[in-house]
């Protein structure tokens, strides 16, 4: 088993040769295949809502399905509580850094001295493995593009885009139309917003990717004739995550219905990287979460949460039918610090007390057959907390998920079971 020892601040990670073997010996395998999933913003209390409102107090959620279980530590190099780049960062290279960090430790190169010198999503394409980055967000979201970018300012999402398309990944599929093309060039969503003149769809194109732009395109495809697939899904975000009242009078869903589902993007994504005979690693996120919750948006995080869920049930059916495979998922913060909150009528937190979204939802029934009213609460607008997050997991050595699970502790899990590591430090 993996082993890990607490000293101050560090995780100390010991893993023996033998022992990966041990994590590995229900397929006779070394190594294995890894889906991260990180449903942006995403804690306990997020899922305890989600599973009253999709589920009932007494129901179950793909989520509360996963069998490994570890409570997650986030803080980062200079802050107890994360930033969205700042814990992708440390996903993604195993290292603690400033919390204004994109794949960089603020704007330092992560050198070799701190023990990482490219991401884990870098090493697997050198590795010859298949690499997915699927986003309900733009393709600058950090969550998956600081897995294949670096930059000194999380803003400057033209440089982010461009290094994501020509990094080398199979599948791309997410929203961000406006950060592939030319300024004023029009696109199938929107025009584009690009000051450096370049065309990131024509070079994508150039670079073998079929590009789709719809959920119904991305359904018509002959997935097993497609080796490399970029999906434009939005002229930004595939959601409008607005505060309640902008969405209302605006007359704005909660997501665009032209686009797919992160659970119909995940299930075309694996489809494709599975073939990879060298394997293969995907990082999945789901925006929505973190960016409705953030906007103390109720309806809007009920809707990104069940939407998480779903995809949680797509991978669980890809890792139970492949042994080869781990599933492993955490947030890196608590957006918003949503609770939820009993309440009997509608208007009964005015004053701002828990928010602007006073709306009052309806439980699906417990086991008694009784369904309950309930409101969201919301402890801060715009920003993420600690909370409380957990780790879990399923399918190939998840048994490596521990109790505790420092941050970095989720790279190192990852690269344990992508390369068969030994970590020491």
């Amino acid at each position: 088993m993996l082993t890990m020892i607490r000293t101050g601040l560090a995780i100390c990670v010991l893993a023996t040769a033998p022992a990966i073997a041990q994590a590995g010996a229900q397929t006779g395998a070394q190594t294995g295949n890894v889906i991260f999933f990180h449903p942006d913003g995403a804690g306990v209390n997020h899922w305890n809502a989600a599973r009253v409102h999709t589920a009932g107090p007494d129901g179950e959620l793909n989520w509360d399905r996963l069998p490994a279980i570890g409570v997650y530590t986030g803080h980062l190099a200079d802050r107890l509580t994360s930033t969205s780049h700042g814990g992708a960062t440390v996903h993604s290279r195993g290292v603690k850094v400033q919390a204004d960090s994109f794949g960089l430790d603020g704007t330092e190169t992560i050198t070799a001295a701190s023990g990482v010198k490219r991401s884990i999503a870098q090493e697997a394409i050198a590795a010859g493995k298949a690499v997915a980055l699927v986003q309900s967000g733009h393709i600058g979201e950090p969550g998956t593009a600081v897995f294949l970018s670096e930059s000194e300012r999380r803003s400057d999402v033209d440089s982010i885009a461009r290094q994501v398309i020509e990094a080398g990944a199979q599948v791309i599929l997410g929203g961000g139309e406006r950060h592939l093309l030319p300024d004023g060039v029009q696109g199938r969503h929107g025009a584009g917003s690009r000051a450096d003149g370049v065309n990131l769809i024509a070079r994508a194109e150039a670079l073998g990717y079929t590009i789709v732009y719809t959920r119904e395109e991305l359904a018509a495809l002959d997935l097993a004739e497609v080796d490399k697939l970029l999906g434009v899904f939005a002229h930004n975000h595939t959601f409008n995550a607005n505060p309640i009242g902008e969405n209302l009078a605006e007359g704005l869903a909660p997501y665009k219905a032209d686009a797919p589902t992160i659970a119909e993007m995940s299930a075309a994504a694996l489809e494709i990287v599975s073939r990879d005979t060298d394997g293969f690693f995907a990082v999945i996120e789901e925006e929505g979460a973190d960016n409705f919750a953030n906007n103390m948006n109720a309806a809007g995080a009920l809707e990104a949460l069940s939407r998480a869920d779903a995809a949680f049930g797509v991978m669980l059916d890809f890792v139970n039918a492949r042994a080869d495979t781990l599933l492993i998922t955490a947030a890196d913060s608590d957006a918003g610090g949503l609770q939820v909150v009993a309440t009997d009528e509608a208007g009964a937190f005015l004053h701002g007390r828990y928010g602007p979204d006073t709306a009052v939802f309806t439980a699906q029934p417990d086991a008694r057959g009784v369904a309950l009213p309930f409101a969201l609460g919301f402890v801060d607008d715009g920003g993420d907390v600690a909370g409380g997050i957990l780790v879990r997991g399923a399918g190939f050595n998840s048994t490596l998920i521990t109790p505790l699970m420092d941050n970095t502790d989720v790279y190192k899990v990852m690269h344990t079971t992508l390369f068969g590591t030994r970590f020491d430090d």
